[in-house]
């Protein structure tokens, strides 16, 4: 049994959620997502919120259960109240500024690097070292997150590169003669 999924999802004022053939559209004060449904899910819209149950008892049926609702969840709390990722840059000349639909890094390569900005995220820098990235879908914020990360990782002798706003660098120590 799933501890997850026997949770229904509730519903917030303000929010609709309809079943059109094979996908759940969610629509909300953020914006309209939608997810297409698994045949060996069952889901029912009941009052005030989302239930969703295995269709039978296979295995599979069983694995889907608690990843489909958390999926249905991440929906709702994207239309009310959307989600952010926060990078932090560490580096000295290392900088990103925010233009329009890019985002202009510098990250000691011989060129600047510009990411495009996909539809439906926002990408704020409050000063240079900062990216705030936010967006109603949890997939393509963090995705988009992962991408600029990548451009730079953090390495473990002096800390320098993109990290996640709270992750943990572990250093390690130099060379000793």
């Amino acid at each position: 049994m799933s501890r997850i999924g026997k949770k229904p999802v509730s519903v917030p004022a303000g929010v609709t959620a309809t079943i059109e053939g094979k996908q759940l559209n969610v629509k909300g004060p953020k914006g309209t997502l939608n997810l297409a449904l698994r045949d060996e899910i069952k889901y029912t819209l009941e009052d005030g919120g989302i239930s969703v149950q295995p269709a039978n008892e296979t295995k599979q049926a069983r694995a889907f259960w608690g990843m489909q609702r958390t999926l249905v969840q991440n929906l709702v709390t994207g239309v009310t109240d959307g989600f952010t990722k926060k990078l932090l840059i560490t580096g000295v000349g290392y900088r990103a500024a925010a233009q329009g639909r890019n985002l202009k890094l510098q990250l000691g390569y011989s060129h600047d690097v510009d990411v495009a900005v996909p539809e439906g995220l926002e990408v704020k820098t409050p000063d240079n070292t900062t990216i705030e990235i936010s967006g109603a879908d949890k997939q393509k914020v963090g995705q988009l997150a992962a991408e600029i990360r990548r451009w730079r990782k953090p390495e473990p002798y002096k800390g320098k590169g993109i990290k996640y706003d709270g992750e943990f660098i572990f250093r390690k120590e130099g060379k000793k003669k």
